[in-house]
């Protein structure tokens, strides 16, 4: 009964596109007025519905896409933590905001435990924020809710979308305040703090991505009471969306790209590394790349006497 509903469903979408010449016809006879478009799901897609102000005027009923909104519709999935796994970002890419202030995710003072950036060697992909079990955790723009579940290291998790195609990733909640496909304000409480999944500790682990990508939390916003966005426009390049050029127990030095002038060749240049290999030491590299040992161990935030990987990545550049 389900599947033959939802054949049905499929069946009429399909129909009612067909009549859309019928009303691109029409409206060259007569200037339709739209009062606003209502949001509707169908199979995991958003689609519109013209409402007109006028109920008696005469128009086929058909579902529209939303063409403006590509970045927040695309690829929207409830079930999965990374619907964009596997797709390549092209370097630099710009990013729009609407307000010049996003809300704080804590009621408290945000202070940063635990950076963007390289921690004992693994990459960190966002930020952890100090906070008590129970408190309650905001959304820091507007946006719908793309993900609420349990996912590995993050624990529970919500995920909430934004219109410029952002997603902000609220993990170790101990209790969920929202669902899937709901819409939610900035400052809303959408969970509670907690200490689920991987966690030393409560606090807030939020991390900020772009079709699937991590992008260092600090090159958009600024951390402070004030809880400025740093640039109604501005240019992400790979340097702010790869930990391991950051490192997580000290705050990178952020030089905000508002034009792609601002771009340096320099920057946007790929980071060299070696694999290591079997018999390989610290020592060895340093010397076959012409570094110190100090300076690889900066580059890659490891101790002096680390003991190396086979097939570990080293930045020798």
């Amino acid at each position: 009964m389900f599947l033959n509903c939802k054949r049905q469903i499929s069946l009429i979408v399909i129909i009612l596109f067909f009549l859309i010449p019928i009303q691109v016809l029409f409206s060259q006879q007569k200037k339709l007025d739209v009062k606003e478009y209502k949001e509707l799901i169908i199979n995991g897609s958003f689609v519109y519905l013209p409402i007109y102000k006028n109920k008696k005027q005469f128009l086929p009923k058909y579902v529209i896409p939303n063409p403006s909104n590509k970045e927040f519709i695309a690829k929207w999935d409830n079930q999965n933590f990374n619907p964009y796994r596997g797709e390549k970002i092209t370097y630099p890419f710009q990013l729009a905001f609407e307000s010049t202030n996003f809300s704080s995710p804590v009621d408290r003072k945000m202070v940063v435990t635990s950076r963007y950036g390289l921690r004992r060697g693994r990459p960190h992909q966002g930020i952890d924020i100090d906070l008590h079990i129970g408190d309650s955790v905001k959304s820091v723009l507007d946006g719908k809710v793309r993900y609420v579940g349990y996912h590995g290291g993050h624990g529970k998790t919500v995920i909430v979308r934004h219109r410029n195609g952002l997603e902000t990733v609220y993990a170790h909640l101990s209790k969920y305040l929202v669902k899937e496909n709901e819409e939610v304000k900035k400052g809303q409480a959408i969970g509670k703090g907690g200490i689920t999944g991987n966690s030393r500790g409560s606090h807030l682990h939020l991390e900020v991505r772009y079709h699937g990508k991590s992008v260092n939390p600090e090159y958009l916003f600024e951390f402070t009471k004030e809880a400025k966005i740093r640039s109604d426009i501005l240019y992400v390049t790979r340097k702010w969306m790869n930990p391991r050029y950051h490192r997580s127990t000290r705050k990178s030095n952020v030089v905000v790209h508002k034009t792609i002038d601002d771009i340096t060749i320099q920057e946007e240049q790929k980071q060299k590394t070696y694999i290591v290999k079997k018999g390989d030491t610290l020592h060895r590299i340093a010397n076959r790349h012409g570094l110190a040992v100090s300076e690889i161990c900066k580059k890659n935030s490891i101790k002096y006497n680390a003991v190396l990987k086979i097939g570990q990545q080293i930045i020798v550049n």
